[in-house]
């Protein structure tokens, strides 16, 4: 049984695999503070849920954008799983070739989704993560990673502008019942659904443009679902895309 682990900056995931299989997934908040025992009794708990345990875990990878709980989970792994961390970094084989001027610079999420959607879908390929942040990364036809965009996130978005704007309150993140809102609410809820999905489009067209070549889209994470449906250059809705490609990159480092 693997355990693959997506830590994000806002939201950490965590899944069960069984051989190729997706058998469950939790989110919980990204606690930088959470020591390595704490998280031990988390994901015990979670597990319990399938009837399995920490001893049932057979490996573990990591994606970690909080360096800080990139060491916890190492801790965590060495001490009650007894063997070290798959953690993606530079060293690690992926099986994709890096393009990036630096690519130690890449996040190692970016690596994970470019590698997950190229399993899918081939290529060339467009990922657009909705994550804390935007990010747009662009694969090629033979399976090389190119590079993208980052951009704020939509809760990102949102937390600033409500910050800033006192007249305006927080509002679910729906499809208001038109582009031309007719309230307060309505009114950011259309600059946040449909303005996002209009820069998605616009995006993918000019990465399309520089690539000279029709890619495959594919969405991750929140709330990649509602603005999949909205944009009509967005082809596929993955939402545990990079837990796939952190199980490919584990399977490709295997020494047994």
């Amino acid at each position: 049984m693997l355990l693959a682990v997506d830590v994000g900056n806002t939201q950490t995931v965590i899944g069960m695999y069984r051989g190729d299989e997706l058998v469950d997934h939790w989110r919980v908040s990204t606690n930088a503070e959470r020591t390595s025992d704490e998280h031990a009794l988390l994901v015990s708990d979670f597990l319990g849920f399938q009837g399995a345990d920490l001893p049932d875990v057979t490996g573990m990878v990591v994606c970690s954008g909080v360096p800080r709980l990139t060491a916890t989970l190492r801790e965590m792994s060495e001490r009650y799983l007894g063997q070290p961390a798959l953690v993606v970094e530079p060293g690690v084989k992926t099986g994709m070739p890096i393009r990036y001027e630096n690519p130690r610079e890449v996040g190692p999420d970016r690596i994970a989704d470019a590698v997950g959607a190229h399993d899918l879908y081939g290529g060339p390929t467009v990922v657009v993560d909705f994550s804390t942040a935007m990010v747009f990364d662009a694969i090629t036809a033979n399976g090389e990673y190119l590079g993208g965009a980052i951009v704020p996130g939509v809760e990102v978005s949102l937390d600033a502008l409500f910050g800033r704007a006192a007249g305006l309150r927080r509002v679910e993140l729906v499809e208001p019942r038109s582009v031309i809102g007719r309230s307060s609410i309505e009114s950011v809820q259309s600059g946040a659904v449909y303005g996002f999905a209009s820069l998605v489009q616009g995006m993918i067209r000019r990465i399309e443009d520089e690539i000279g070549a029709s890619c495959t889209t594919v969405a991750t994470g929140s709330p990649g679902g509602l603005l999949t449906v909205l944009s009509d250059t967005i082809d596929h809705f993955e939402p545990w895309l990079t837990l796939h490609g952190l199980r490919l990159i584990h399977e490709r480092n295997r020494t047994d």
